[in-house]
């Protein structure tokens, strides 16, 4: 009779306070040596000595890795690879969240970006259409990208959820037989945005790239025509063809560009003829744009020319107290609008920040009064999030300077117009007739002892 082997479960997994931990460590060294930019996996690769594949194994926490490969990626930020920071699936599961100090809540995902498709924590947000009925923006998105050669202008400070919606967008065209592209121009090199050609020629290379077609711009691209001819006849003769339906074409992050006026205006005139298109040539009527932004545009454009005057805007507003408690129901907290607004009264209806204190009071055995009345909102809860903003900053002095001013001033404060529309897309503060002030009372409180 054959003796059976003994099998050993060498898998682990991060726990939850694991992954946190690793999760603080990378942040801060993303400020110190990143310009507090995320770092790709291909840079966690190079840092770790470990493949793509298995830092995304390690960050999903859902399939078994080695213990040696998790203390690897620990060693790489300077931390100790702990008993607590992972288990052992199955085998230890049950004994070890009997022990755990800090509740194991494996279904509630880290509210960092993008919140996941399938995710039960998304908050449609709520307008008016033509009849002053109230209709979810989603609902009306979704009906205008079905249009021909449609546009959807998507505005809203940061960490507002608008890659969370244009996601939802594509993803319902996609479901509609429609081709899906996403593109944020955060992922281009600033050599990228040198000239109007290499812009073009990186943006039209990307989208072949996401359509999962070849690169053929030495086909299309002539010098005679110049780039903006070029670029259209890419579209035109090659990219459009290539769907049956519609190519809905998601740009995010589009502001980013602002910094380079010279090629913004020349983009965005672009565009806007692409859209002017698809009135009179059936093929362009395929091309379906939505765009991103977190500020008022502040480079000078001609009406005929800017893509941020045709279309429809959609505008992404804070939280209510109604929202807020629905997502606090969704993370099973037994709330009444007594503890929305005590939240409120700390970070308003930031989605993000809600979303942050939330996860944690679920998690973590926080009760809502220790974190709004105690120092841990800044020292805890808050603190990647509250530094990286302050990193940021510190990166423009003139800006950093202004934002002072707001903090200080007890009444709302007029600065210049660029400023104005600067903050108010880092989510630092709101503007009314020109004048600012801080967008919550988080801000208030920690900056204050910064400046």
């Amino acid at each position: 009779m054959k003796k059976q082997r003994n099998t050993r479960n060498r898998g682990v997994i991060l726990t939850n306070s694991g992954k946190r931990k690793f999760q603080i460590a990378k942040s801060q060294l993303e400020l110190e040596t990143n310009e507090g930019k995320r770092y790709t996996l291909e840079d966690l690769s190079d840092l770790t000595g470990l493949a793509v594949d298995t830092l995304m194994k390690v960050t999903k926490c859902e399939v078994k890795v080695d213990k040696q490969t998790l203390k690897r990626c620990f060693d790489a930020f300077n931390l100790s690879l702990e008993p607590d920071d992972y288990f052992k699936p199955d085998t230890e599961l049950e004994e070890r969240s009997q022990r755990a100090i800090i509740p194991f809540a494996t279904d509630l995902e880290w509210p960092e970006g993008q919140v996941p498709l399938d995710s039960r924590f998304y908050v449609e947000r709520s307008a008016f259409d033509s009849d002053e009925n109230t209709v979810s923006i989603e609902s009306i998105c979704y009906r205008n990208i079905l249009q021909p050669g449609s546009l959807i202008r998507i505005k809203a400070p940061r960490r507002m959820g608008k890659t969370s919606l244009m996601r939802r967008i594509l993803k319902y065209g996609s479901d509609r037989n429609c081709r899906s592209v996403f593109i944020s121009l955060t992922s281009a090199d600033s050599a990228t945005f040198r000239d109007l050609d290499r812009f073009l020629k990186w943006f039209c290379a990307n989208i072949s790239l996401e359509m999962e077609l070849r690169n053929r711009l030495e086909h299309h691209w002539n010098g005679l025509f110049g780039s903006k001819v070029s670029s259209r006849i890419y579209f035109e003769q090659y990219l459009l063809p290539q769907t049956s339906e519609a190519l809905i074409l998601g740009l995010d992050e589009i502001d980013s560009i602002f910094l380079y006026p010279h090629v913004a205006e020349e983009f965005f005139g672009v565009l806007r003829s692409w859209h002017e298109l698809a009135k009179n040539k059936p093929i362009w009527q395929k091309l379906r744009l939505v765009i991103a932004h977190s500020t008022e545009v502040y480079i000078p454009l001609s009406v005929h020319s800017s893509p941020f005057n045709v279309g429809v805007p959609i505008e992404l507003y804070e939280f209510n107290q109604a929202q807020i408690l629905d997502l606090a129901t969704r993370y099973e907290l037994d709330w009444s609008r007594e503890e929305v607004e005590q939240l409120m009264s700390l970070v308003g209806g930031i989605p993000y920040l809600v979303r942050l204190a939330l996860y944690y009071i679920k998690t973590q055995n926080i009760s809502l009064e220790t974190l709004v009345s105690t120092n841990l909102s800044c020292d805890l809860v808050y603190r990647e999030h509250l530094q990286k903003q302050l990193f940021n900053l510190s990166k423009f002095p003139q800006l950093e300077a202004a934002f002072s001013k707001v903090i200080k001033s007890s009444q709302p404060l007029e600065l210049n117009l660029v400023q104005n529309f600067k903050l108010q897309a880092m989510g630092l503060v709101k503007l009314q007739n020109n004048l600012a002030w801080p967008s919550c009372q988080l801000y208030r409180d920690y900056f204050s002892n910064c400046y």
